[in-house]
């Protein structure tokens, strides 16, 4: 029951309700009018110089009790010796993996167990190493500052480690169509010098820890440094520290890098590079540009983020949401302290590719051909200025960008104007910048996807050049030529037995056992996998004695999940049913599809590896049926070295191959040579921590 002064309460309360409703009246109805723009507050900036010629600059926070250092030295990828590109960014990143009386593992033990963090690398101009910690601990961040960059030890085993993962990497990322157009626009910008430069597996493979040691003791020097610290800490104690941590580093580079001049472009131009069955086309468009000092930064800035530097900007509303040609399209200015570079991008179907490249030069040459409207104007500068207090809140980032405009060459008060400037840039300005740095009319383009089916229709757009994915030139004849398989020696087709052991970041994870057993009118080569307890399979290929597809039956399970192939190839088709993972998970098909002549079904690659003629340099391109997907594809094998191989079975000497695919990612493969020639001893896919290692073999 509700007594007597719950309902006097409630009474009032409904009778000054209304008093409430009729008060929201006099609400304001729009927002007020934004304050006065103020410039950036920071700490003024203080500056001294150690005495070996490090310059300091320390940016005072005391609002936290964090630390941010970062050291830059002018030692980048831009005095890589010929032949050897990668040594700088090798050299950068040994310097956290041994130095001073510690060794990698202590190294990062010591800063993760006060919670802090240490990173090094390297650009083209730069080395660069930095350590974030709380300012109690700034004792240890400047001693391993100082040990890193004046007495790192590159320990042997750890320049062999950074190689293979350099390696690994290097292979994965050369499959990915994003980095092969980015490689080859660079390339076409600056030509074979500077920033047209990049570390090649060959390149990486030739750097020795002696190249790496007189890399560092001729280039790492204090001369011309620029050490800035961040956070809570004073100028005489960063001055003190830094002295002590940085004892007996002296000296100044051996040289600095040429000057760097672009080559002259008065045209536009494409290169198409082939990627055959590709379904999607990656499209890159640019120019050189001005400098990150010049004063027309700030409305290039404006343009560039009205264009395409976010999902609201031109290419990607019109690109995407308005033609739904692509997921995404962008563009951006990429700032140098000598060229500067405008570039726009997209993924795009292949179907659209042409489509794309004419709707994104219009989009380039409208941002300067046309002013844009006083709403645009204000919602990208709103979008810029509101965001750019999030880029300086913490000691890190204020470090980073301070160092950053430094050595940009940017003027002392850039991050303290950057907002207003951003701001009190006009329409006429925006368009003059973009007509300047933006040149659609002598632009360079690069397109990755099958040239088969785009080259006609670029042609069209603008004079088109045709290169492989390894940068090897082709006519358009070539597009259409039919892929022949290798003269296989059949003579090697011979009964076998091999095991393999499969490992994973170094530890024996599961096996491979492959067989090859004669038949009455051919072979059958089964293959059982496990791998730990999620993928357990056992396969069976048929074949004749020509090395003819008969049949494939596959079964197993992955993760739990059944999966299973069952196709039979004949009178030049391959039918059936093939349920596999791909890049959407579990997946299946039924198909009856055209095969080629001599294609090889890719479960039956080891089968074929004994019977091609291996020798140095050696290339075969293999026309082969995904049988668990369905779809023709090509492998291109490729002799890249020779060296001794350790596997389980034993010390060989082997060839390192590494194999391409039109789609999936590469594999570096190690065969046999010498006696017994084309043995498979170990294969890697590139990216992954996996090995599997020749265990058993009986011929």
């Amino acid at each position: 029951m509700i007594t007597r002064c719950a309902l006097v309460s409630i009474a009032a309360m409904a009778a000054a309700l209304p008093v409430v409703l009729g008060a929201q009246g006099t609400f304001p109805t729009t927002p007020p009018p934004p304050t006065r723009l103020a410039p950036a507050k920071l700490p003024p900036f203080e500056q001294a110089t150690l005495s070996n010629g490090v310059r300091l600059v320390l940016v005072e926070r005391h609002g936290l009790p964090v630390l941010s250092v970062t050291l830059g030295v002018p030692a980048g990828s831009l005095l890589d010796p010929v032949g050897k590109d990668g040594l700088a960014s090798l050299s950068a990143a040994l310097l956290t993996k041994g130095a001073g009386r510690r060794a990698a593992e202590e190294i990062a033990s010591a800063i993760e167990n006060v919670g802090g963090s240490i990173n090094s690398g390297s650009g083209p101009h730069n080395i660069g190493i930095s350590v974030d910690a709380l300012s109690e601990n700034a004792p240890l961040v400047f001693q391993l500052i100082g040990d890193a960059i004046a007495r790192p030890t590159f320990p042997e085993k750890e320049v062999e480690l950074l190689r293979t993962q350099t390696l690994s990497g290097l292979q994965l990322q050369l499959s990915l169509p994003a980095t092969i157009a980015g490689r080859l626009f660079a390339r076409g910008l600056y030509g074979d010098a500077g920033y047209g430069r990049a570390a090649t597996p060959a390149s990486v493979r030739s750097i020795t820890r002696g190249d790496i040691v007189a890399f560092h003791a001729a280039n790492v020097k204090p001369k011309g440094a620029l050490l800035v610290i961040a956070g809570d800490i004073t100028l005489a104690k960063a001055k003190a520290l830094a002295e002590q941590a940085f004892t007996g580093w002296t000296g100044a580079p051996a040289a600095k890098a040429a000057a760097l001049e672009a080559p002259a472009r008065d045209k536009t131009e494409i290169l198409l590079v082939h990627r055959p069955g590709s379904v999607q086309s990656n499209i890159v468009i640019g120019n050189t540009a001005f400098a990150a000092s010049d004063p027309r930064f700030y409305a290039l800035t404006l343009a560039n983020r009205v264009v395409g530097e976010f999902a609201d900007s031109r290419l990607f509303m019109i690109l995407r949401e308005q033609k739904s040609w692509t997921y995404g399209a962008y563009s951006a200015y990429t700032r140098r302290r000598d060229i500067g570079e405008f570039s726009a991008t997209a993924e795009v179907r292949t179907a659209v590719t042409d489509s794309s490249v004419v709707e994104m030069l219009a989009q380039l040459r409208r941002i300067g051909a046309e002013p844009v409207t006083a709403a645009e104007l204000t919602s990208v500068k709103e979008s810029l200025v509101g965001r750019f207090p999030l880029q300086i809140e913490t000691a890190s980032q204020v470090a980073n960008m301070v160092s950053s405009s430094i050595q940009l060459g940017l003027p002392a008060n850039y991050l303290a104007t950057y907002r207003t400037r951003i701001a009190a840039a006009s329409v006429a300005e925006l368009q003059s910048a973009a007509k300047a740095a933006i040149r659609p009319e002598a632009s360079y383009i690069v397109v990755v996807g099958d040239a088969a089916q785009l080259y006609d229709k670029l042609a069209k757009i603008a004079p088109t050049k045709i290169v492989s994915v390894q940068g090897e030139a082709m006519t358009p004849a070539q597009l259409t030529a039919k892929v022949e398989a290798p003269k296989w020696d059949l003579s090697k087709l011979v009964a076998s037995r091999d095991s393999f052991v499969v490992f994973v970041q170094g530890k024996p994870f599961g096996f491979q056992r492959t067989s090859l057993e004669k038949t009455a009118d051919g072979f059958r080569y089964t293959d059982d996998t496990q791998l730990g307890t999620f993928v357990q399979q056992h396969t069976e290929l048929v074949i004749d004695a020509a090395l003819g597809m008969r049949s494939i039956k596959q079964t197993g399970k992955v993760q739990g999940q059944d999966m299973g192939i069952d196709v039979i190839y004949a009178n030049g088709h391959a039918k059936g049913t093939a349920t596999a993972f791909g890049a959407t998970g579990l997946k299946t098909v039924t198909y009856d599809t055209v095969v080629v002549a001599g294609a090889v079904d890719d479960n039956g690659i080891s089968l074929i590896v004994p019977l091609l003629a291996w020798a140095p340099g050696a290339k075969f391109v293999v026309p082969m049926f995904a049988s668990g997907q369905g779809k023709a594809s090509t492998k291109t094998y490729a002799v890249v070295g020779s060296e001794s191989v350790t596997v389980p079975a034993g010390t060989f000497e082997a060839y390192r191959v590494e194999i391409t695919a039109s789609e999936g990612p590469p594999v570096t493969m190690w065969v046999s040579r010498g006696v017994g020639a084309g043995r498979v001893l170990k294969y890697a896919p590139a990216g992954a921590p996996v090995e599997i290692q020749l265990a058993k073999h009986e011929p």
